[in-house]
Order: structure tokens, then sequence, then C-alpha cells
């Protein structure tokens, strides 16, 4: 894969790096040999990437003909965003009043070379602060506020090399050689595949959606069908763009890094599992009820509550009956009520988080089943069976802890009774093409659906139990070819 710097003039930077190309801008805009040039990446270090100029045209071009620009032209628009500067300045929080509290003044300017400062004590800052807004050069304002009592990052601006003190350009120099010996590394990545894959995950996530094993697999199966697979993490968001698609194996929630991870990515241009579409319609079981009521897709009864209407669901729904929150996931946030009064102090509990909350009628059944489906196609199938003494598949303590979980069965797609899988296949598809998990209850002949998940669990020995290492494989087939289709093939 072919790395290139490209400047307005070759004069501006005069360190040779082997393995990367320098090229001035109007060579790369222009010449034919860099517009048919597959999967470059280029490290645009052109003296402004302001609307319409020779460096804003670089980052633009380098993403229409399948290039990797860093900056992209997203990133140079986070820049400007006081909005991103906020979350950023709110995500490294503890980073930033660690690194800055022992200064004095009401104002510091920390200058990044791609990634590192010369004072080393900024390094973890500066590292985090060029994944998050990806251009070369950086500067990045904080100020104090003393009614807060804390630092905060005012703005962020790219900077051109004739904008750098002359004295740190040794520095610039060695952190360039450092950088690209480290991107060389990276982008052989021990593979020769065509695109590059970024897998989100979590290493603090308690209960994440796929174990360690199963992680291991999905890389293994991305390399076969043509991924360069790297795992990141919530403080890479900036780098999306040097990615072709995302696949995210972290809890999801609309009001998490997670959901900006998957609207960052998909407006870039990556192919992205969970997309944040998905991710809004399955995290809402508000929405979720409406939906499949109104497609006539059968559930258990279900009202959506209200301050107006709470007096209500004992007559309608009868006891026990089933509160949830609308976020609710991995069993949290769903309570099963038994009596009046702790219908009464569920329900005003409920009611202080969030204005709707769902109450359905109480099912029981030894077992759920969930069926996976990918790309509107059934994937895996299995009997999730309740907790010893409780009516749900995870048991939790008081402190919202698992401390049972009942036993499980998966069985080959086509064991499973027809409409049981009739019923997954067209509820996931009212949600879209992603990966889904549905969740049904089967009472004699009737079944039900319960809800549908975006990011599913799959965990080595248990959902790929079945079809094992060709369960990954094929979840990684369908991203390469959605990948090819976006491309043009």
């Amino acid at each position: 894969m072919a790395m290139l710097i490209v400047v307005d003039d070759p004069k501006d930077w005069p360190l040779e790096i082997p393995e990367v190309e320098r090229v001035q801008a109007k060579a790369y805009l222009t010449e034919s040999r860099y517009t048919a040039m597959r999967g470059a990446k280029v490290f645009n270090l052109c003296r402004s990437y302001r609307y319409q100029s020779i460096g804003y045209y670089v980052s633009l071009l380098a993403a229409a003909r399948g290039h990797k620009p860093l900056p992209t032209v997203t990133a140079v628009q986070d820049l400007k965003s006081q909005t991103i500067i906020r979350f950023v300045s709110e995500d490294l929080d503890h980073l930033i009043q660690k690194s800055l509290t022992p200064i004095q003044s009401h104002e510091f300017v920390l200058s990044i070379y791609f990634g590192r400062n010369l004072a080393k004590r900024y390094d973890a800052l500066s590292s985090l602060l060029f994944k998050q807004f990806q251009a070369p050069f950086l500067r990045c304002v904080f100020t104090y506020s003393v009614k807060a009592g804390k630092w905060h990052l005012q703005n962020v601006n790219p900077m051109a090399m004739s904008e750098i003190a002359e004295e740190h350009h040794d520095f610039v120099a060695e952190a360039a050689k450092l950088y690209f010996q480290g991107r060389l590394r990276w982008g052989g990545r021990k593979s020769k595949g065509r695109f590059d894959l970024a897998v989100l995950v979590s290493a603090k996530e308690e209960e994440p959606p796929s174990n360690a094993r199963a992680l291991e697999r999905f890389v293994k199966a991305g390399e076969a069908e043509g991924f360069n697979v790297e795992m990141i993490g919530r403080e890479d968001l900036g780098r999306i763009g040097t990615f072709d698609a995302l696949f995210i194996r972290e809890t999801t929630n609309v009001n998490h890094h997670t959901y900006r991870f998957a609207r960052k990515a998909a407006a870039e241009g990556l192919v992205v599992v969970d997309d944040p579409e998905s991710i809004l319609k399955c995290t809402n079981k508000v929405f979720l009820a409406e939906l499949l009521e109104r497609n006539k897709v059968a559930a258990p009864k279900t009202l959506i509550v209200h301050r107006g209407n709470k007096d209500s669901i004992e007559r309608e729904m009868g006891l026990p009956c089933i509160l949830k929150q609308p976020d609710s996931s991995f069993s949290r946030g769903v309570v099963k009520v038994e009596t009046t009064q702790q219908l009464h102090e569920a329900v005003t509990r409920m009611l202080e988080k969030s204005e709707l909350i769902i109450a359905q009628e109480f099912l029981p059944t030894p077992f759920d089943w969930r069926v996976g489906v990918f790309d509107r196609q059934p994937l895996y199938a299995c009997r999730y069976y309740m907790a010893k003494k409780h009516w749900q598949i995870l048991k939790r303590n008081s402190q919202g802890l698992k401390c049972d979980e009942g036993r499980f069965d998966t069985l080959p797609v086509d064991h499973i009774p027809t409409p049981v899988l009739r019923a997954a296949v067209k509820a996931s598809n009212l949600i879209g093409d992603g990966l889904y998990g549905v969740d049904l209850k089967q009472v004699g002949d009737k079944v039900f659906v319960i809800e549908v998940n975006d990011n599913p669990n799959i965990d080595a020995g248990i959902e790929d139990r079945c079809l094992k290492d060709e369960l990954y494989r094929r979840i990684m087939r369908v991203m390469v070819r959605r990948v090819e289709q976006r491309k043009g093939g």
C-alpha cells in the first residue's frame, strides 16, 4: 500500500523517509498516475485546509479515489465544531486535569506533531488528541475556568509546516520518522488485505457482546476474507476515516460514544455494523413496540405507559406483568411486578427517568429463542433457558451484577420451527439489513417477538457452536462485499 506525503512545495518537507513518497499537491491533483493509484495512504501537509483551497481538494479527491487521507475533510470540519471539541474535552477530562494542573496561567497552548509534544509529560494527552483530530500538526488551546476550577479544551487548529518554530524542526523530523515507521508496520499488519476494518471494543466492559475468543475468530475471519483488522477503542474516533469498515463489538446506546462512532463512520462513507439507524431503532423499546404493532408482528400484549395512563396498567395487563425502561438491555431495566404496590413503586421510579416506558403481559416459558439475522438472512439460532428459580435467562443480585445464568443450546437454523424463523426474519427486516438478535417466545403453536436487538451476543462456544468458524466468515464476507459495492467493485 503506497504512502504519500503531499505538500504545496517539496521544499516545505525536506525530510526523506524510506518507502514514503513526497508529492507536490498540484501533481497529486492532476497527474493520472495518482488518479489510478489504488488504496494509497495520503498525508496531507498542505499549508491550508480552508474550504476550496488546494489542501482541501487534496483530502477531498483522495477520498473520491478510494485513498485514505489524513486529515479527512470531515476531520477538518470537526476542527471547526465547538460541539465536537466539547465532547472531546469531556471525554478526556481526567487526563486534561492531570496533565495541566501544575500550570499557573489561565491559558495553555499545546503543539502536537504526529501525536507528540516536546515535553514528554504531555505525550499521553497529545497522543489522544491526535487520535481524535487527525491532522499531522495541531495547535490546541486550553483555558482555565476559575468558576469551575478546571481546564477546558477551547479550540483546535491545524498547523502548516511554515507555522512551526524553527527550533522545533528537529523534533518534528524525529516525530515524523517514528510515526511513519509505525505506520509502515501498521500498514502491513502481517496481512495483505485489500481493505481496512476497525473493530470497536472496550477492555473495561464487564459483559461485552463478544468474548475474547470470539474476537480472535473475527480477526482471523476478517483477514481470511480480505481485511486488515485492527482493534480500536473510544479514543480512536478521529481515526475512523482511515478505515473502510467499522464493526462495533461494544454494547451500544444512543447517548454513548458507540453511537458517535457509528454516526461518524457512516458520514465518512464506511460500511458500519451496527449502523446508527439500527442503534436508534433497536435501543428504544417504545419504538419497537409501536413498530411491531403497526406491522402486525405478533408480540406479547403491550402498553406504552405515561403519567396519564399509568393507573390502567393492572387492568390492561393483569399481574404479574413486565415493566421495561426504553433503553433496557442485558436484563437491566426490566422488572417483574407481582403486586399493586410493586407496580406503583416501579412505575413511579421508571417514569422519573423517561416520559414513556413499556408494560407487557408476562408469558412464562422455559426458554427464549434468539435468532441471529444478518443481511436479511438467518445466521444462527439458540435456546436460552431461564436461570434456576428465576423468570429471566440472567439473574442479577441487588447490585445489578450477574449471579446466575441459565443453560443454552444452539441449533442449526434449518432445525428451528418455521414460525419462529419466519417471525424473526420479518421483525428484523423492519429494522434494516444489519446484524440483529431477535428474541422470541413460543407458547404452544404461537410465536411472539419480544424484541429486536442490534449488537447481539456472539460468543465463542455459544452462538458459534453449530457453524464454528464459518459463522465469523459469513459476517466478514458480507462486510467485504459491501465495501466492494461502495468502492464500485
